[in-house]
């Protein structure tokens, strides 16, 4: 009951404050003269980045689901006016997108990422993703508001904190990144900011959101002992490292073969730290 009451309610949403905003988009593409309100503003940056989300990926690259990109993103930014919409939360919605996706596959064997959606799936079930979607994504980013507002503080406080934590839990590896002139905002902004996307395989991420979302509002906290794991991981390696090669591996860490196992030693010597 519950599940279809927050679907319906997004489907009112939709008609309450997306309709509007698309028939003027729409009006504006055959206006040489366009002149955009707020809310026209902010559709606009939207169109713009959702042909860059998954840019890699045929799936998040098909017009249903870019569409369905629009409204979330429009919607949620409506929701939160505090900070409105942020380039990259769009990235962040794509986890959510493939995970109800394939619930509705009928063939379990076939990668997610590798669907033709129009085909395989109806219009009402990806009605239901889409909205699925929408409130999983309002579920993560609502303890994390502050990331998203100028001058993006809740991102500062926590990149300090995995400072502190680190300096704590591994001196040498803090000693030597301070030698080295590597400041832990130069990697680890994007850390908090899409809360390792880029550093981790999408299967992996999904496993690791999924404690996330389990740690309800006290998510945060957890990913910054999450990030600290994370570092210390690599910590006898980029002890004998010089800052370029220490900023190459902390931006593109080696974790294209991890497997559930790896990502799981990690959530678990984040709860040891915490």
């Amino acid at each position: 009951a519950t599940l279809a009451r927050k679907r319906g309610e997004y489907q009112l949403l939709i008609k309450q404050h997306f309709e509007s905003v698309w028939q003027k988009w729409i009006e504006n593409q055959h206006n040489s003269t366009p002149k955009d309100d707020e809310e026209e503003k902010i559709f606009r940056q939207i169109v713009i980045d959702v042909p860059r989300t998954g840019v890699d990926c045929a799936l998040f690259q098909q017009p249903c689901i870019q569409r369905a990109l629009e409204r979330i993103l429009y919607l949620w930014a409506i929701r939160h006016p505090a900070s409105g919409y942020v380039q990259g939360i769009n990235d962040l919605a794509t986890p959510f997108l493939v995970v109800y996706l394939g619930e509705y596959l009928q063939d379990k064997e076939k990668d997610v990422l590798a669907m033709d959606v129009e085909k395989d799936i109806s219009t009402d079930e990806l009605a239901e993703v889409e909205a699925d979607v929408f409130w999983s994504l309002s579920k993560l980013l609502d303890p994390i508001q502050e990331n998203y507002t100028f001058p993006q503080a809740g991102i500062q406080k926590m990149v300090f904190r995995l400072q502190e934590l680190v300096a704590t839990i591994d001196g040498r590896l803090a000693e030597h990144l301070e030698q080295e002139n590597v400041l832990f905002i130069q990697f680890a902004f994007r850390w908090m900011n899409c809360l390792l996307m880029r550093e981790l395989p999408l299967k992996i991420l999904i496993r690791l959101w999924d404690t996330y979302l389990a740690e309800g509002d006290d998510f945060p906290h957890f990913h910054v002992y999450v990030c600290a794991a994370f570092l210390t991981h690599w910590s006898s390696s980029i002890i004998h490292l010089e800052f370029q090669q220490i900023m190459m591996a902390l931006q593109r860490p080696r974790t294209q073969a991890w497997t559930d196992t790896d990502i799981e030693l990690i959530i678990s010597q984040a709860y040891v730290y915490k």
